[in-house]
């Protein structure tokens, strides 16, 4: 009965969380001084070459105000939205796109972000905490500071500055991968899986590289403090092998909080990602946005931010679920 209660709390806090975020992203953008309007009047125009008069140029602003529904006053825009949004997760008709939808612009866009996630951040979930156990096991080891010293190193570098970095030395330098991100097969074959891996391998380098020294590092201090516990110790008095206490006895004390921060990644990660998206013209979410604001695309904005706000919720979501099946001392209230 407890956890029935605790489902029903934990899920309309997710629900409050989601509505929230879309409230905020809604009204944000609104206030900039970017046009969508006039955006794409002066997309159409350009392409006409001029020799338009005022009045025509008048009557194509009004009907593209009505057309995107911006002729209302924010409340009754964000009524409808919000409706639409609840009843069908509809985001409405990109602006920039027109008369393409957002929700079809994300589904386009989404499979790139979330391969490219979530290869980066289980690889460097693995490496990061196998490395972190090492030097926090094997403390004083020359090989351990090492290890240590690179991870703090690596990690207080900007994902773009360090995608950068391979894109000068990698792309350009040695031109091992491409510095463009064009994929244009339709289907797969062996040749549209080696170019996918290409254009895919400097921005998941990008990723993994910084986050591995924040997994090493995390992971050393929980490993160093878990081998210090009565446990450990006792098992050391016992003659256990070393190898066997790193993996039996400290590994999963260790681990548990790490999972925790792994479910969170999945939904934070998406910042990161989206720098490096665009850094590396890479055909995701975050490039995605990058046109969205500089078109000023209310819908487009509002629907790749509720995305990450989408994934945040539901990581929490799901860590404050499991979270009692890893730890059985964690009881649900």
């Amino acid at each position: 009965m407890e956890i029935i209660k605790y489902l029903i709390y934990r899920f309309i806090a997710f629900i409050g969380v989601i509505i929230f975020g879309v409230t905020i992203v809604f009204f944000i953008p609104r206030f900039s001084p970017t046009d969508p309007v006039e955006n794409y009047l002066n997309s159409i125009l350009s392409g006409q070459g001029g020799g338009i008069d005022g009045a025509a140029i008048e009557e194509m602003r009004t009907n593209l105000t009505i057309l995107f529904g911006l002729e209302e006053d924010y409340f009754t825009q964000y009524i409808k939205f919000i409706t639409k949004f609840i009843s069908s997760g509809d985001f409405g008709p990109s602006f920039s796109a027109y008369p393409t939808t957002v929700n079809s612009l994300i589904s386009q866009a989404l499979p790139w972000t979330l391969g490219l996630l979530l290869v980066s951040t289980i690889a460097a979930w693995l490496i990061g905490n196998f490395i972190g156990l090492i030097v926090g096991f094997k403390e004083g080891k020359i090989y351990s500071s090492l290890l240590e010293f690179i991870a703090m190193l690596v990690y207080p570098i900007p994902y773009y500055i360090l995608g950068l970095l391979l894109l000068i030395f990698f792309g350009y330098i040695l031109n091992i991968f491409p510095m463009n991100a064009t994929f244009m097969y339709k289907t797969f074959s062996i040749d549209a899986l080696i170019r996918l891996v290409m254009i895919s391998a400097m921005p998941a380098l990008s990723i993994i590289i910084i986050s591995i020294g924040w997994w090493v590092i995390s992971m050393k201090a929980m490993s160093v403090n878990t081998k210090k516990e009565e446990f450990v110790l006792f098992a050391k008095l016992m003659g256990i092998k070393e190898k066997k206490i790193m993996f039996s006895y400290v590994l999963p004390n260790s681990l548990l909080p790490q999972i925790t921060v792994l479910a969170l990644q999945f939904g934070t990660m998406f910042n990161g990602a989206f720098l490096t998206e665009i850094l590396f013209s890479y055909p995701g979410l975050g490039n995605l946005m990058y046109t969205a604001v500089l078109a000023g695309d209310y819908n487009l904005i509002i629907g790749t931010v509720t995305l990450s706000i989408i994934a945040v919720a539901t990581a929490t979501f799901f860590v404050d679920f499991v979270y009692p099946f890893i730890d059985p001392r964690i009881k649900y209230k």
